[in-house]
């Protein structure tokens, strides 16, 4: 006998499918896309719904549940999908988990479907009785349908009268399915009308011309900072809409999004075109909302952080990727895919162009223009001929201070506040101090769980570990010599607040890190301070750095740039430029701005050329040194890591995989096994073996080996395979 069979991705660590019976109760509602649970050994799991077929469903177990009305995914966006979970190594349920927005991903299934009743007058002969109610009648009359929140705002109480004309029969009650807005209560931003120059038109006509052949072309748009990449985008995505497709822009961090999405708003919700917000400072219910109206093709624009590459859009035409350098765009747990690499997939998969955009491209896109495999549009000056600031790195051998500011970053804040321009202070470490020592005996304070000293937060009165969370109240005597001289070592944010404010009594001083942006909005609302000169310092980790745009900023001051520096880590001087440069571009937006560096490595080459803001004098100076080591782009990566509770089995299973990948692979150098940076990480011993090679199929074969050799791994050892690893930590 023939049955429907099911094709499911469970939502367990197994990289293959399982097959289950589907109940003739359930046969017609059974799609591609939707979630199901079903039996899984001795328990219930979620899983999804890939495919269905004919066939003998002799000794399957019948899936228990459909968990939803409508599929979350089609077929491309399915493929794509499987195409990610296969390139990173990574279980293809557990990848459309991550893929999923919050709250479908779980044992908690449904995440709440607001509705909201519309009444909808019904033809009468004689009017109803009462005054209430014929007011309400007649207002509804006059109307199609009104929904009970109108009602509600144009009379009191109105439940019961409203019931009493449906049960007399005057009206009709519906209910219908009512979206959360994120953007309620926000007024609309006025557009700005921009004429485009030279350059920013040859780049939106090769754009446009590549949407409007329909075909995949990937593009890199390096414009200096503040040259008017934005306006590109816009008026690239005015071409996709025109065309009814659909465009999809990814940005690094949420703190962005909030700017880029009033731009796109002033701009086409106008016109009446729909533009989805997706990104994790959304509740469950927005996202699951955007996500459902993306899936109907109720949406012109997607704009999201990471995982919005996975939107499920029906016909995309243009993919954008903001500030392409930013590593945001690696997940760092889990799928560890990288949105950025994934967006080129996607707009092969789709055919449709692929806009990269920075004014510091990461070393491997601008490598593949040089390779011939990417169009490079460039943006060499800013809008409205505003000069590039003018940078000087300040070394600190020559300025010894007991403050985390050097005497010219002093000097240069006060003459900016006398001038009433505002100041933007980049130190990339938050707290009150790195850590907490005891200058009679030198003991510091360590996280019990992770091979990290504690950080000092004085406003919330802890030390705190910003990797496993663990906190404790800072010690007044030290436990190893009873001594009481403990002192903060160090500058954080927090702390550098602190001194401002005793240097510069008068002037209104904000910080934007984590610690101040945990709640919903804080970011928006402290860009709208900055863009409403209500602040005249702002202190803040890298987030301050990454594309906002404060036209009242003169003055930028970066601390603690050689910690940046000096990471054991083949990108560390990438970074260092990437973010330098990228905020000296926040100052000066309406022309002239000054950036002071503070460093202990003035003549190194990555400061020398983001203070000349070069980038080919940068590229040209580090890329020799990958390729002399085969590092990206001139190589690829695949880091492995082995973690468990106990180091004498990390290091055995260690050990036994390293000899196994010895001696089956080919073109492939095994590093290590060799310990973690952060060899103890919430409360595990972690160790790392590194594959590199010179072709991505050598690698690629490496990995096929690995599916293999779980028995080479105990029980209580993990393995994590991070693919084009961005961090070695």
């Amino acid at each position: 006998m023939s049955n429907l069979i099911a094709e499911i991705a469970v939502t367990a660590p197994l990289k293959k499918t399982f097959s289950y019976l589907v109940p003739e109760e359930l046969a017609k509602s059974a799609r591609i896309g939707l979630r199901v649970r079903v039996p899984f050994g001795r328990r219930r799991t979620i899983g999804y719904l890939l495919a269905l077929r004919e066939g003998d469903a002799d000794g399957l177990k019948p899936i228990h549940e459909l968990l939803d009305e409508e599929p979350l995914f089609n077929a491309d966006l399915l493929k794509f999908i499987r195409w990610g979970a296969e390139y990173y190594d990574y279980p293809l349920g557990q990848a459309i988990r991550t893929a999923l927005p919050g709250g479908l991903s779980g044992d908690q299934q449904r995440v709440t479907i607001l509705t909201e009743t519309i009444y909808r007058a019904l033809p009468t002969e004689q009017p109803p009785r009462g005054n209430k109610q014929q007011q309400l009648y007649d207002f509804i009359r006059q109307r199609e349908d009104v929904p009970l929140t109108m009602l509600r705002e144009n009379f009191p109480a109105p439940h019961a009268a409203l019931a009493r004309l449906v049960e007399l029969g005057f009206l009709a009650a519906d209910k219908q399915e009512k979206q959360r807005d994120p953007f309620f209560s926000q007024e609309l931003p006025g557009d700005t009308d921009l004429v485009l120059n030279d350059e920013q038109q040859i780049a939106v006509d090769q754009v446009t011309a590549a949407v409007v052949a329909d075909e995949f072309r990937s593009f890199l748009l390096h414009g200096v900072t503040g040259s008017g990449k934005t306006e590109v985008y816009l008026r690239a995505i005015e071409t996709v809409i025109s065309l009814g497709r659909q465009g999809l822009v990814l940005v690094p961090e949420i703190a962005l999004t909030p700017q880029l999405v009033a731009r796109f708003r002033a701009r086409f919700e106008p016109a009446g075109r729909r533009i989805a917000v997706l990104h994790s400072g959304l509740s469950d219910g927005e996202r699951y909302d955007a996500w459902r109206a993306i899936a109907r093709g109720e949406i012109d624009i997607v704009i999201g952080a990471r995982s919005a590459i996975f939107a499920p859009l029906d016909n995309p035409g243009l993919i954008i990727v903001d500030e392409e350098h930013e590593s945001s765009y690696k997940q760092g747990e889990g799928f560890r895919y990288s949105a950025r690499d994934l967006a080129l997939v996607r707009g092969q998969q789709a055919g449709c162009p692929v806009l990269l955009g920075s004014a510091t491209p990461s070393l491997a896109s601008y490598h593949r223009t040089e390779q011939g495999l990417m169009t490079c549009l460039t943006l060499t000056r800013r809008v409205h001929s505003g000069a590039l600031p003018e940078v000087e790195l300040v070394d600190l051998a020559e300025y010894r201070t007991e403050t985390a500011l050097a005497a010219p970053l002093i000097e240069a804040i006060q003459q900016a506040l006398e001038r009433q321009e505002q100041v933007l202070l980049l130190l990339n470490r938050r707290g009150f101090a790195p850590f907490l020592l005891c200058t009679d005996c030198g003991t510091s304070f360590r996280c019990p769980n992770c091979e990290i000293t504690l950080t000092f937060h004085r406003g919330e009165g802890s030390l705190r570990c910003h990797y496993c969370d663990y906190s404790e109240p800072p010690a007044t005597v030290c436990p190893k010599c009873d001594g009481s001289n403990i002192e903060p070592q160090g500058a954080g944010t927090e702390r550098l607040e602190q001194e401002l404010e005793e240097l510069f009594p008068g002037a209104r001083i904000a910080r934007m890190d984590r610690d101040t942006t945990t709640r919903k909005g804080a970011h928006q609302r402290l860009v709208q301070q900055m863009m409403q000169r209500k602040i005249d310092i702002l202190v803040g980790t890298q987030m301050i750095a990454k594309g906002h745009d404060f036209p009242g900023v003169a003055l930028v001051g970066v601390l603690g740039t050689d910690s940046i520096l000096n990471l054991p880590d083949f990108r560390s001087a990438e970074r260092a430029f990437s973010l330098l440069t990228q905020v000296a571009g926040r100052a000066g937006r309406e022309g002239g701005g000054r950036v002071l560096i503070q460093t202990f490595s003035p003549d190194h080459y990555a400061l020398e050329c983001a203070a000349q803001q070069d980038f080919k004098a940068f590229y040209d100076i580090e890329l020799p040194l990958r390729k002399e080591l085969g590092y990206p782009p001139c190589g690829f990566l695949v880091n492995l890591v082995l973690s468990g509770n106990e180091p004498c089995r990390v290091l055995a299973a260690a050990g036994r995989l390293a000899a196994h990948l010895e001696q089956q692979v080919r073109d492939v150098e095994v590093l290590g096994p060799s310990p973690c940076p952060l060899a103890r990480l919430r409360g595990k011993t972690r160790c790392q073996i590194l594959l590199k090679a010179n072709q991505r199929s050598s690698v690629r074969h490496a990995l096929s080996t690995l599916e293999h050799v779980q028995k080479l791994i105990s029980s209580y050892v993990s393995l994590t395979v991070d693919v084009d690893p961005l961090d070695m930590f």
